[in-house]
C-alpha cells in the first residue's frame, strides 16, 4: 500500500461563542485539511488548526509544509512502513508541529484501515470509551457561573475553567462563583494558560485551597518556558499542577519528569506533532509514574477523532479535554467518534472511521 497523492484544503467553522482564553478568544475554527489517498483506493484524514499563540504555526505555514515539504518526500512511500514515513516527517523540518501532525493521523488513519481495526485498538485498545470535560471560557464571574451551571445540566460532570487572563483576585471570584453555583460534587480543573506570575500562582492556589474550593488540578499556571517556576508551584502547593505548553516534545516531558516539575502533563497532538510522538510522551510518563490527559485546540471532529483514538488507547491517559467539536455551530465531518453528552464512543469502523469531510477552501494536490 503505497501512497498515491496528497491533497492540502482549507475549513472554517463558525463557534456558537467566542472561545475566550488568557492567550487569545476565537471565532471560527481554522484548519488545514489533508487527505492522502493510497494506490489501493483507501483514503487518511488529517487536520491542524492554526494556534500561532501556542504553536506558532499560521494556516499558511501548515499548508505550505504539507504541500511543499513533507508530500513531495511521501509521494510513493510504502505506508507499511510508516515508521519510515513519519521518521522522514519528524526529521523534514524544525517545527510546524501542527503539520506533522495532520500527515501523522492520516498516516495513521490508512495503516488502521489496512489492519482492519479501529485506530484505538490498533494503538493498544485499553478501553473502548471515554468521557470528556467542557470548558468554560473567561468572562465575568456571573456569566461563567451561569455557563458552568448550564454545561452541567446538559449532563458534564468535569469542568475545565480557563483563567489567568486578568486580575487574579478576579480568577478567585470566578471559581467561588461556579462552585457556589454547580454544587460539590462537580469536578473542576483551572487552566490559566501560562497568565499568572509564580508568586501570584502560588498565592492563589493556596487561598482556593483554603476556601474549600475543591479544585482537582491547576493547568499551565506560568509562562512555558519558566520550568523552574512550574516547579516552584508544584512544590508550593497541594494542588497537582500540570504542565501543557511546557511540553510539546519527548524531551521537554523528560526535563519536566526529571525535575517533578509538575505533576501531570497534557498532551496535545498539535503539540507532539502526531500520534507517534505523543506515544513516546505517554510512555516515558507512564515510566515516571506521571499520569496524562489529551486535550485538543480549536478543531474539529476529524482531529479530536484522532486525538481520542489515541487517548483510548493508553491506561496511562486519564483524562480528557476533547469537547472542541462541541463549541462548532454546526459539524463538517461524518463519521468518526460520537458524542452522546460527555460520553464519546467510537464507530466500528477500520481506522479513524471517518466517511466525510465538508469543504470550504480551495484544494491544492501533490501526486
Amino acid at each position: 500500500m503505497k501512497i498515491q497523492s496528497i491533497e492540502v484544503m482549507r475549513q472554517s467553522t463558525p463557534l456558537t461563542h467566542p472561545f475566550k482564553t488568557a492567550l487569545r478568544t476565537v471565532h471560527h475554527a481554522e484548519s488545514v485539511l489533508v487527505r492522502i489517498t493510497a494506490d489501493d483506493g483507501r483514503i487518511g484524514w488529517g487536520e491542524a488548526p492554526a494556534t500561532i499563540v501556542i504553536t506558532g504555526d499560521s494556516l499558511d505555514a501548515i499548508h505550505s509544509a504539507i504541500q511543499d515539504t513533507f508530500a513531495p518526500l511521501l509521494i510513493g512511500a510504502n505506508l507499511l512502513a510508516y515508521e519510515q514515513i513519519l521518521q522522514s516527517v519528524h526529521h523534514a523540518m524544525v517545527g510546524c508541529s501542527s503539520a506533522k501532525a495532520a500527515v501523522d493521523m492520516a498516516v495513521y488513519d490508512l495503516v488502521g484501515q489496512y489492519s482492519g481495526m479501529p485506530l484505538y485498538q490498533f494503538l493498544g485498545g485499553y478501553r473502548d470509551r471515554i468521557e470528556t470535560d467542557f470548558t468554560v471560557s473567561v468572562n465575568a464571574p456571573a456569566e461563567m457561573g451561569e455557563d458552568a451551571a448550564e454545561y452541567v445540566r446538559s449532563g458534564f460532570n468535569v469542568l475545565k475553567i480557563k483563567v489567568g487572563k486578568d486580575d487574579i483576585r478576579e480568577d478567585i471570584e470566578r471559581i467561588r462563583e461556579i462552585r457556589s453555583r454547580v454544587g460539590e460534587d462537580i469536578k473542576i480543573r483551572l487552566d490559566a494558560n501560562q497568565g499568572w506570575q509564580v508568586k501570584d500562582a502560588i498565592r492563589s492556589i493556596r487561598k482556593m485551597e483554603d476556601m474549600g474550593l475543591d479544585i482537582e488540578l491547576v493547568e499551565q499556571p506560568v509562562k512555558a518556558w519558566d520550568i523552574p517556576g512550574l516547579k516552584a508551584v508544584t512544590d508550593a502547593v497541594s494542588t497537582p499542577i500540570m504542565a501543557d505548553e511546557s511540553v510539546f516534545s519527548p524531551v521537554q516531558a523528560l526535563e519536566v519528569l526529571k525535575l517533578r516539575a509538575a505533576d501531570l502533563i497534557n498532551i496535545k497532538l498539535m503539540k507532539s506533532g502526531g500520534i507517534y510522538k505523543a506515544q513516546v510522551i505517554n510512555q516515558v510518563a507512564e515510566e515516571y509514574g506521571v499520569e496524562c490527559m489529551v486535550g485538543s485546540m480549536i478543531e474539529s471532529r476529524l482531529a479530536v477523532t484522532a486525538a481520542a483514538h489515541f487517548a483510548a488507547s493508553k491506561k496511562n491517559i486519564t483524562r480528557f479535554d476533547l469537547d472542541a467539536p462541541l463549541l462548532l455551530q454546526y459539524d463538517p465531518v461524518t463519521g468518526g467518534v460520537r458524542y452522546d453528552g460527555r460520553s464519546m464512543t467510537f464507530p466500528n469502523r477500520p481506522g479513524l472511521g471517518i466517511e466525510h469531510v465538508e469543504i470550504t477552501g480551495e484544494i491544492g494536490v501533490v501526486s
